[in-house]
């Protein structure tokens, strides 16, 4: 039974990672609403602004709140000014550890061409019109995860180590064939077996894996390849099964198919929390100017909504509201630069997309009455 009130840690972040988070706690409060479910929401810091107010990019207290919560919504951390600090203190190690004491280990990352913006593409539109992209990436191993790790004494060389336990491929796959059977029943997994023993196996886990799955196609993709038909040829990929980095590195690239970064959301899931959170960075240049696109962080909220509240179909109608104020012509700076669009901003991107929610909601309580 599909619980009334969920409880969400809101970890803003970084740079733009407030003004997005607001927009997509507003969304979820309106849904909520809608579909008889309440949030109890609470907020901590995270990354650069926990090293600035309590000396480390994850403080207990903030893990203690994700790991008691029912979900997690991530803004963003990092920027140039903790750049030079200690590994310990850098704001991407307190989200790697975050990632590893909630353990969930799927990346779900989907890169959708929406009509709309098909013409924000740096790629021509009869080439990402029609793409419908699901990148399941493995979260907690690889080379962000792998021991040995580190520099030499003398700082003349250092050594990062990629390496895969069977079980860990397992999981990953399965998750990747379970969400094709719900799509296109196609999964590309994506490694560098011509180069890499940890592909090598990779590759030979995967297709063990795939025997469970009939119904569902597999093929095997070099990543360098990957990154080619990605941007020539997206419509050929359904779900995409990669490690850890290349997911990082390819959803990334993705982005092209959405017409910006700030498109993109995703949902990390399989551990004790799942997580929510855009995957853009905190784009520090722009906060606080209130030209941040919400959009990524709105839809890491519909995500939220279908894999932890269980209401898919209120997280259909926050992502069908997207798609109509994207509709209707409302850019954001990001969508609508070099075009005679009119730009708004986060905020007011954020209340058109809550209003559309609602109007969705009305129209087909109106209907039922009827």
């Amino acid at each position: 039974m599909m619980k009334k009130q969920l409880k969400i840690t809101v970890l803003p972040g970084d740079g733009i990672g407030p003004e997005v988070t607001r927009e997509a706690v507003r969304a979820l409060r309106i849904a909520g609403e809608y579909a008889g479910l309440s949030f109890e929401f609470q907020e901590h810091a995270i990354g650069g602004r926990a090293v600035e107010q309590f000396g480390t990019p994850l403080p207990r207290a903030t893990l203690d709140a994700c790991l008691a919560s029912d979900a997690v919504l991530l803004g963003a951390v990092g920027g140039p000014q903790w750049d030079a600090r200690p590994r310990a203190q850098k704001p991407e190690t307190g989200l790697l550890q975050l990632r590893a004491a909630l353990g969930g280990f799927a990346n779900l990352r989907p890169a959708v061409c929406l009509p709309a913006l098909a013409e924000c593409s740096p790629l021509r539109k009869e080439i990402v019109a029609g793409a419908d992209v699901m990148v399941v990436r493995e979260l907690l191993g690889g080379l962000y995860f792998g021991e040995p790790r580190g520099f030499s004494s003398d700082s003349t060389e250092s050594w990062n180590t990629m390496r895969y336990r069977a079980d860990e491929i397992e999981r990953i796959a399965a998750v990747a064939f379970q969400i094709a059977r719900t799509r296109r029943r196609k999964v590309t997994s994506v490694d560098k077996a011509n180069v890499l023993e940890v592909s090598q196996f990779w590759r030979q886990i995967v297709q063990r894996v795939a025997r469970d799955y009939p119904d569902v196609k597999l093929d095997h993709v070099y990543v360098d390849a990957c990154a080619m038909h990605l941007v020539t040829n997206p419509t050929r990929f359904d779900v995409i099964l990669t490690e850890n980095l290349f997911g990082d590195v390819l959803s990334d690239e993705a982005a092209a198919l959405t017409g910006s970064l700030g498109m993109l959301p995703s949902a990390t899931v399989g551990g004790q929390v799942n997580m929510y959170e855009p995957i853009h960075g905190s784009a520090p240049d722009i906060a606080g100017r209130d030209i941040a696109n919400p959009l990524g962080a709105i839809a890491s909220a519909a995500m939220l909504l279908r894999h932890t509240a269980g209401l898919p179909d209120a997280a259909a109608k926050v992502e069908n509201a997207i798609r109509a104020v994207l509709e209707e012509g409302h850019r954001t700076a990001d969508l609508a630069a070099g075009r005679s669009r009119r730009c708004i901003g986060t905020r007011e991107m954020g209340e058109l997309v809550a209003n559309a929610i609602s109007d969705t909601y009305e129209r087909q309580f109106a209907y039922h009455a009827v």
